[in-house]
């Protein structure tokens, strides 16, 4: 069984910056693709950014230049850092990680930017 636990998710200042980190447990093999979604009240989940087991990224194309995913294979890791925040960036950020045959998410974590 697999579990992701995401951590780094808080309130800051708008411009301010933060890391989300995602890590994996439990068996799992063959993993694709690893990344971060983010869903606000009321709205849809959209994709963040990905980042495959061979270090290919996409990216929501209005957070390029702000956002960053790095991951760590070794350590089923997945991280993201975001600068510039805005208040508009303000939702439940999870975590998900993709394999053939199906996908895993976290249970998410909070971010919240203050005007």
């Amino acid at each position: 069984q697999v579990q992701l636990v995401e951590s780094g998710g808080g309130l800051v200042q708008a411009g301010g910056s933060l890391r989300l980190s995602c890590a994996a447990s439990g068996s799992i093999f063959s993993i694709s693709v690893m990344g971060w979604y983010r869903q606000a009240p009321g709205k849809q989940r959209e994709l963040v950014a990905t980042i495959s087991s061979g270090g290919n990224t996409n990216y929501l194309d209005s957070l390029k230049g702000r956002f960053t995913i790095s991951r760590d294979n070794g350590r089923k890791t997945v991280n993201l850092r975001m600068n510039s925040l805005k208040p508009e960036d303000t939702a439940v950020y999870y975590c998900n990680l993709r394999f053939p045959g199906g996908s895993y998410w976290g249970q998410g974590t909070q971010v919240t930017v203050s005007s």
